[in-house]
């Protein structure tokens, strides 16, 4: 889920005071480095770098030091996919890349009449996300994953939607790997080239390109996962990106692209122009996530932008469109850069960021914590008291905190959840999802002769993996084997009766999907386990049957 951090600020708008936002962000952010820009009515604003690109050889970040944008590629691909479609009088292309979306994922899948381009570029397939699945098909922390061998072999492994397309939204990197696959085909060029003609040399992004290879960073930039009482480790990364992230850029082409992106959008028939419109689900609602741009209500106004993550980079930009105002950062730590953004861009557009002040604290608890289960998605959802007044809610990989309002009602800006009658109703505006939600029943104690109820393999036909669960008691241990190898034990906990948590907190990626939810089925005869349902909110609902 995107979400606008909350960072105090002050008013600010001259240069002068821009210059001084920018300084202050070392100190308020630290890390091993970093660069920021603001782009304001068109032009160069300020921008500052500071720290390391290379903390051993101590060479310093420059405004040319070139960073993987990771995730933030995903709307540059778009630009490019939407100029294809526009400039496509003959419909010729968008013929040819339907073809190869049928050549490049399962013909049921095609045959859907709601799952679109459209559907896809807005998070709303209902496609399982291959970089989560990557674990269920035994990839190593740290391993290889080739766009051209292993990425084709993983789309004709998805299985099947995991929620009906154009219902609701859900982050899902196989969107964006699929039609830049697909658009490779369609046009018979790379799309590195495409991105170059269409994209970079309009933009005069001099330095930006398509490299997959992230083990192959343009010297001297390093990545580092750590903090300040643990200290910084440099962290190599081992896999390749097509369009979902696979751009690379320096501050100096990010800010080309903010002034690129700030004359197109007063075009009304750019490319950029139509992508940053408002999307809608199938029922008319609106959404907040289309062609690689996530929309956001903030402080009054309307910001749309994205974020990137890769082990070692965190990298996000914004702009307003209304205050003509955009903010880029791009860090070479684990570091929330959505914090950075935020409070740079919150000065410079002259906003408070609304302190909520109470007379007392709020000392209201609920008698309603503990775990559920979204049977649909076969999702545990964990409810635990954090701060006076607040809940935290465990369902979509992270913890998410919301207000207590009532003895029975919870929310925050992106949540809203309530008990009664014995059921937890949790409704995610962001993601336009809405379900209802049953406490699980508590563990049971192994009995005896009984303490290897869940252990064994199980296999799962739709997306080719088997899981091997081991252990006894109340400590398992699961692991995954598949094309892509056999992956490493993760270990298990026991959070209601037949229902496991996994957690994987380090996967070929960065960020891992956190803890997978578990459900164990048993058979007739109510003693015996006979299969059971792995979920995390990236991939839902992968059926796998025990093994005789």
């Amino acid at each position: 889920m995107i979400t606008w951090p909350r960072v105090a600020c002050s008013a600010m708008s001259s240069t002068e005071s821009i210059k001084r936002t920018l300084e202050s962000v070392p100190s308020k952010f630290r890390g091993p480095g970093g660069a920021v820009a603001v782009v304001k009515d068109g032009e160069l604003a300020g921008q500052h770098v500071w720290g390391y690109a290379n903390l051993d050889t101590r060479i310093p970040i420059t405004p040319t030091t070139i960073f993987p944008i990771c995730s933030i590629s995903k709307q540059m691909v778009c630009l490019v996919l939407t100029d294809l479609l526009q400039s496509d009088k003959d419909k010729a292309f968008e013929d040819a890349l339907h073809k190869a979306l049928h050549e490049l994922l399962p013909e049921d899948m095609m045959a859907n009449k709601d799952f679109t381009i459209e559907r896809m570029v807005a998070m709303q397939s209902g496609l399982r996300d291959y970089w989560a699945l990557t674990v269920l098909w035994g990839a190593t922390p740290g391993g290889r994953f080739s766009i051209y061998q292993d990425a084709p072999k993983a789309l004709k492994r998805l299985g099947g939607f995991h929620f009906a397309p154009g219902t609701e939204m859900s982050y899902c990197n196989s969107n964006f790997m699929v039609l830049s696959l697909a658009i490779e085909k369609a046009t018979g060029q790379t799309l590195g080239d495409l991105l170059d003609s269409r994209l970079f040399i309009p933009a005069k992004m001099t330095t930006a390109a398509l490299r997959p290879d992230t083990e192959r960073l343009p010297a001297p930039l390093v990545g580092y996962e750590g903090s300040d009482e643990n200290g910084y480790v440099a962290y190599q990364n081992r896999i390749e990106w097509a369009g979902d992230a696979g751009i690379q850029a320096s501050l100096e082409d990010m800010v080309a692209y903010e002034k690129y992106i700030d004359h197109s959008s007063s075009e009304s028939h750019s490319a950029y122009q139509k992508n940053s419109q408002e999307p809608h689900y199938l029922d008319g609602s609106p959404a907040n996530y289309g062609f690689g741009l996530a929309r956001i209500e903030a402080d009054g106004m309307t910001v749309v932008g994205h974020g990137g993550a890769l082990a070692g980079f965190r990298l996000h930009r914004w702009y307003a469109a209304d205050k003509r105002v955009s903010v880029v950062a791009l860090l070479n730590s684990d570091m929330d850069s959505a914090e950075v953004a935020s409070y740079v861009l919150r000065n410079v557009a002259e906003l408070h960021a609304k302190e909520q002040q109470e007379d007392s604290p709020n000392e209201t608890k609920v008698e309603w914590t503990g775990y559920y289960l979204d049977e649909e998605a076969n999702l545990a959802i964990s409810v635990a008291h954090g701060g006076p007044g607040e809940l935290l809610i465990y369902y979509a990989g992270e913890e998410d905190k919301v207000k207590i309002t009532d003895s029975a009602k919870a929310s925050s800006k992106g949540i809203k959840v309530s008990y009664e009658d014995g059921k937890l109703s949790i409704h995610r505006l962001q993601e336009g999802r809405k379900f209802a939600a049953k406490p699980l029943a508590p563990p049971e104690a192994p009995s005896d002769g009984n303490d290897s109820l869940y252990t064994g393999a199980y296999r799962s036909e739709e997306i080719n993996s088997i899981f091997h669960c081991t252990g006894s008691g109340d400590m398992l241990y699961g692991a995954f084997d598949g094309y892509l190898g056999k992956g490493p034990a993760h270990l298990m906990k026991h959070i209601g009766k037949d229902v496991w948590w996994l957690s994987c907190q380090r996967s070929l990626d960065a960020p891992a999907p956190g803890n997978w939810t578990v459900v164990f089925h048993r058979g007739e005869d109510g003693k015996t386990i006979r299969g059971a349902t792995v979920s995390c909110w990236l991939a839902r609902n992968v059926q796998y049957v025990k093994k005789e």
